[in-house]
């Protein structure tokens, strides 16, 4: 786990040189590789990089970097951002009243497996009030009566609150079961996941497993994608599967669904707490 040093992430039109820029300027300010990725897409004509490197004693601090490596971003025409390894994100977890996921973050990050800091829990409900309690993490209740006008865009302001309010860098929707506006989703842009209980593209919307079962599937799945806009459409991060057979019903596959969704959900988060993800498009680059 990438907990110690700096981070840099780059997305930019490859081009002969970048690597050799990176590297040097890395090199002049006392900088060591720890480890590095890297990836071209030639369908895109983008080059993707992800550097995790540490400095000596008394060597540059985060600001310092940031300003030495904005020509080489400008020269390259590069999106790029250098990160403190050892900040842990804040993440607001979104929850309606199914909880494993939930239930399964909290655990990770408890136990050390997440590198994130779970700092408010947000639900149109309070069923798990008791459990955001047991774990010390603030628990808002913001009931949705309407899910659509004047009540929602109330309930949606409140939310974005609560984001500004505890400084979250990124939002989880763990099973939270209300579609978020256009408007919300534009705020979030890039900083909220969400876990789909269907191998996407499959089974968009509500009940996949009962689309599954109806359609006989030999494999159901879980989707964890970035949220926009589009219902269920965003660039996809990980999906995972399980084998299941014509005998289970709908009950049956949604519990071995669990398993899958929480698994989808963690590995998504974690990358993303890590900056192993950078969006291409409507696609993901995930440097594992």
């Amino acid at each position: 786990m990438s907990n110690t040093g700096f981070i840099l992430t780059i997305s930019c039109p490859d081009q002969p040189g970048i690597v050799h820029a990176v590297s040097g300027l890395l090199f002049q300010h006392g900088c060591n590789i720890v480890d590095s990725d890297q990836y071209g897409d030639a369908f895109t004509g983008r080059f993707f990089m992800r550097v995790h490197f540490s400095t000596a004693a008394g060597g540059p601090d985060l600001g310092t970097l940031r300003a030495a490596f904005a020509p080489v971003g400008d020269q390259f025409g590069m999106q790029w951002e250098v990160f403190d390894a050892s900040v842990k994100p804040r993440v607001m977890i979104m929850v309606s009243k199914i909880g494993h996921c939930l239930n399964d973050l909290l655990f990770r990050a408890k136990a050390g497996g997440l590198p994130v800091e779970i700092a408010a829990i947000v639900s149109n409900h309070r069923d798990f009030y008791q459990l955001a309690a047991s774990y010390d993490v603030p628990f808002f209740h913001l009931p949705l009566m309407n899910a659509s006008g004047e009540q929602k865009a109330a309930q949606e302001a409140r939310v974005f609150e609560v984001v500004r309010d505890q400084n979250i860098d990124l939002v989880v929707l763990a099973r939270y079961m209300q579609v978020l506006s256009d408007d919300l989703c534009r705020k979030l842009a890039g900083r909220a996941i969400n876990i789909h209980h269907s191998f996407l593209p499959s089974f968009k919307g509500a009940k996949p497993y009962y689309q599954a079962h109806d359609r006989g599937v030999k494999l159901i799945g879980a989707t964890a994608h970035y949220v926009t806009a589009d219902l269920d459409e965003g660039p996809i991060i990980e999906q995972e599967i399980e084998r299941v057979d014509h005998s289970m019903d709908p009950d049956q596959l949604t519990a071995v669904g669990r398993d899958v969704e929480c698994v989808a959900l963690a590995r998504a988060v974690k990358w993303h707490a890590e900056h192993r993800i950078l969006l291409n498009g409507h696609k993901t680059v995930v440097f594992k």
